[in-house]
Order: C-alpha cells, then structure tokens, then sequence
C-alpha cells in the first residue's frame, strides 16, 4: 500500500468528523452504530489506520473488510479487533442492505492509562491475530457482547461522576474476557480446520528439516506462520487447543524426531547432524536433545548397537 492511500486518524472526535457523525459523548471512548456511519465507495481504495483501539460487530454488510493478508465478508456476525498503528481497509459495496447493522466500540489508550486494563489489553492475543483471524459468532454470542456494549453506552450518556471510568473499564475487561472465550469456542468448533493446519504445519517442518535447515538455520515460529498465513500468536493459541503444544514446541518435537531418524539409519557425526538440522554449534544442538531426551546424541545412538 502506497503512503498516499493510507489514512492516520488520531482521537476519536477525528473519527466522528470523518463518517458524518456528531461529536462523541466522551473523548476517550465512544460507540458508534454502524447505521449512522456514511462511507462512500470512492474511499474503498483508502487504507485506514487508527491512534485508538477499534472493536467492531458487523452483519449483513456488503462489502470485504481487508486487514492483514486475510480478506472477510461482511454478512455473518463477524467481530474484528484491530489495535493502534494496524493498517486496514473496508470496501464497500455502491448498494447495501436494509438490514444492516453494527457498531464500532473506539477505545483511546489514555482511558486506559495508570490503570491495570492498559497491560492486560495486550495479553488478549486476537489483538494481534485478528489481522488474519476474525471471529464469527453465534446469535447468542451476539447478543451478549451487544449487551455489554449497550451498558457502556448507557454509562457514557450519563453524567460523569467518580465511578464512571471504572465501570467502563470493567465492562470493556468483561467484553474482551467474553471474546477470549469465544475465541477459545471458535478453535474448538473448527477442528476440522484447524487438524488442516496441522497437517500442513507437519508438512512443512518436514519439507524445511530436508531442504532448508542446513542453509538457513532452524525454522522460526514467524516462518511458519507466515507460510500458514497465521499470526504467531494465533498460530501458537490454535495448536495448544489442538495438540496441547505451543509452535516452537511443535518445531523441537519435529527436530529431536528428526535427530533421532540420522542418528539411528546413518554414520552422521553429531556434528554435522546438527549442522544439517540447522544448528551453528553442535553443543546447543546437544543440550536440547538431551533436555528432550534425557540421554545425549550419542548414548542415544548407542542403544541402536
């Protein structure tokens, strides 16, 4: 995306001004119903970033909303979590359905700022892995997260006393508590899919531990990802719900098998086995299998003897 197609809004009253809306009730916090936001089809070739936090419920929209390597519909209850400094694009379709709806929850980080909410947001890893990931929910699901949404809407209407801001905060805290758990639903329901990428991810490591690792070193969970076209941290949270092992963990359990095939079917020295695997230094090579292992290189190898 070139820079002259990519848009930087900085504070939440910028954003009103920019879809046509009146002023938000609260600087730092807002949410919008998606019926009453004007986008025009000349700004589909625009880029967007945003200074705030973004979440966002759509349905029965058409249009793409393009965010990462990912492109996704817009006519199922789809949510997206896009954090400051994320690029992404919507296009919209020129006609759009009567029943179209939405809202957007805009978040400045100032809320959030001296409180405990301002670290633990960045623990809720579909901030990152919504850029290929979004997440589709269930009628039910639906209503509770608009719900939520609701009664921040409601404590932004009224008069601002003491206790203002940490009711806000902690209904932002249930929401995102409640989109962890569905998340966590989503990776379940979709086993077939996510066996898919295992499957592929085995595929892969094999396909790198023959050809690649002797001349590019070990494979990277960003490597692997980026092939899966996953986020790491989506990547790493789909195989602990799936196999109960994280990606790098997955990539030693590949390599010590690996190690064990050379050591037991050929006369490789221990170095040059961990060259070949993609190790610099035949002593890490070493320390990780008998870690793995609980016996070294050799001793394994001579228990084939």
């Amino acid at each position: 995306m070139s820079n002259e197609h990519i848009q930087r809004i900085s504070t939440i009253a910028g954003y009103h001004r920019s879809r046509g809306l009146g002023s938000p009730l609260h600087p730092l916090i807002s949410v919008v119903d998606y019926r009453d936001v004007q986008h025009s089809p000349d700004k589909n070739a625009v880029s967007w970033v945003y200074d705030f936090y973004m979440i966002a419920m759509k349905k029965n929209i058409s249009g793409v909303f393009r965010y990462g390597q990912q492109t996704y519909d817009m006519i199922d209850g789809t949510m997206f979590f896009i954090a400051p400094n994320q690029v992404f694009r919507i296009e919209m379709d020129q006609q759009q359905p009567q029943d179209r709806s939405g809202w957007f929850l805009l978040i400045h980080p100032d809320l959030l700022w001296g409180t405990p909410l301002a670290r633990d947001i960045n623990n809720y890893e579909y901030f990152g892995y919504s850029t290929r990931e979004a997440l589709f929910l269930s009628e039910k699901e639906e209503a509770i997260v608009s719900d939520i949404v609701k009664n921040i809407e409601r404590e932004c209407e009224t008069n601002m006393d003491r206790f203002s801001q940490q009711i806000i905060l902690s209904q932002i805290e249930v929401l995102l508590n409640y989109s962890d758990r569905f998340y966590h639903r989503q990776f379940l329901t979709r086993k077939m899919a996510n066996h898919q990428v295992l499957e592929r991810l085995e595929k892969l490591l094999d396909e790198y531990f023959l050809h690649r690792s002797s001349q590019h070193g070990l494979p990277t969970v960003n490597y692997l990802a980026d092939e899966l076209n996953l986020s790491p941290d989506y990547l790493s949270s789909l195989l602990r719900v799936t196999t109960g092992l994280s990606t790098q963990q997955h990539i030693h359990e590949k390599l010590i098998q690996k190690a064990k095939e050379k050591l037991s079917t050929t006369n490789l020295s221990v170095s040059e086995i961990a060259y070949e695997l993609g190790f610099e230094h035949s002593q890490s090579f070493s320390k990780l299998f008998r870690s793995k292992t609980n016996s070294s290189p050799l001793q394994f190898r001579s228990s084939f003897n």
